[in-house]
């Protein structure tokens, strides 16, 4: 009875062996193209701050405040290239705030931060044609929960590109 048990346990064994050696034919393959090294322009890519940059949409602000930060000027800047090596198109900026404070201070609010990055732009030279700013006030919050966390994400300038 032993020896019927061991039977199928064998045959299984000779049965994965193929199996087996097909995968471990098949890891040298794998580990070269693993190790292979990366293509210089997607390494390039990944690496050039400028896109890293180019990849924050949002401008973002202490309470009440309306003045960019100098690492968010950065930002602007970077887009302002992007900007002037892309002439055909233009950017809408949207300034929002948190939920506390009236609708009409908020209004006015997201439009000094709009204002703010549209000046940035204007200095870096991109025209006032390919440039336009609005405010949301507090009506698109960027998230909806009710404390500082939530709020912190609110108060932004969102940066938005169309084609002309």
């Amino acid at each position: 009875a032993a020896r019927d048990a061991a039977q199928p346990a064998a045959a299984a064994r000779d049965a994965a062996q193929p199996a087996a050696a097909a995968r471990d034919a098949a890891q040298p393959a794998a580990a070269a193209r693993d190790a292979a090294p990366v293509p210089a322009a997607r390494k390039m890519v990944a690496e050039d701050p400028i896109n890293e940059l180019l990849s924050k949409r949002a401008i973002y602000y202490s309470t009440d405040v309306d003045a960019i930060s100098e690492q968010d000027k950065r930002i602007v800047q970077a887009h302002a290239k992007h900007l002037a090596e892309h002439q055909k198109r233009s950017v809408r900026l949207e300034g929002n705030a948190d939920e506390r404070g009236s609708s009409e201070y908020n209004l006015a609010l997201g439009q000094r931060r709009a204002d703010g990055v549209k000046k940035l732009l204007l200095l870096s030279g991109i025209g006032e044609d390919r440039i336009e700013s609005v405010s949301y006030g507090e009506e698109k919050p960027a998230s909806s929960a009710h404390n500082e966390a939530a709020w912190s994400q609110n108060r932004r300038t969102d940066i938005k590109y169309s084609v002309r």
